[in-house]
C-alpha cells in the first residue's frame, strides 16, 4: 500500500521537532480526517540578500502519510528561496515519495499548505 519511502520517512522522518522561536509558523488541519501540522521556519540571508529557508521543522499528529508527507516537504524546502519553496506542489511531494494511495493525497496537500502558511506567517511579521 505505502511505498518503501513513505515507509522510512514515517519511521524515521527527517527535521522532525519544533524550533523554539521561529521566523515563521503554519498550523493547518483536516477536520475530516483529524491531520495536525505545525511548519516551522529559521529563515537566512543567502549572498544575494534573498530570504531562504536555513531551517525547517514540523510536528504532526496524523497518519503515516501525513507524517511521511511532512518530513518529505521540510526536505523539498530546506535551503531553498522562498519563492523556489513556494513553487513547491503537492505532486512534487508525492512523486518524491514514490506514491501515495489516491485517498492519502489530501496529506501532501496539506503539507505544501502548511509550508506555505509558515512563509506567509513570516511575511506578516516582517512586512
Amino acid at each position: 500500500m505505502y511505498s518503501d519511502k513513505v515507509i522510512s520517512h514515517f519511521q524515521n522522518p527527517h527535521n522532525m521537532g519544533k524550533i523554539e522561536g521561529p521566523d515563521g509558523l503554519g498550523e493547518v488541519g483536516n477536520p475530516i480526517c483529524g491531520d495536525m501540522m505545525r511548519i516551522y521556519l529559521k529563515v537566512g540571508r543567502n549572498g544575494k540578500s534573498e530570504e531562504f529557508i536555513e531551517d525547517i521543522k514540523f510536528e504532526t499528529l496524523g497518519c503515516v502519510a501525513a507524517i511521511a508527507t511532512s518530513s518529505m516537504i521540510t526536505e523539498l524546502a530546506k535551503g531553498k528561496t522562498f519563492s523556489e519553496a513556494l513553487k513547491i506542489e503537492f505532486s512534487d511531494v508525492k512523486n518524491s515519495l514514490g506514491s501515495l494511495p489516491p485517498i492519502k493525497l489530501h496529506c501532501a496537500d496539506l503539507a505544501v499548505k502548511a509550508l506555505r502558511a509558515a512563509i506567509e506567517d513570516y511575511k506578516e511579521r516582517n512586512g
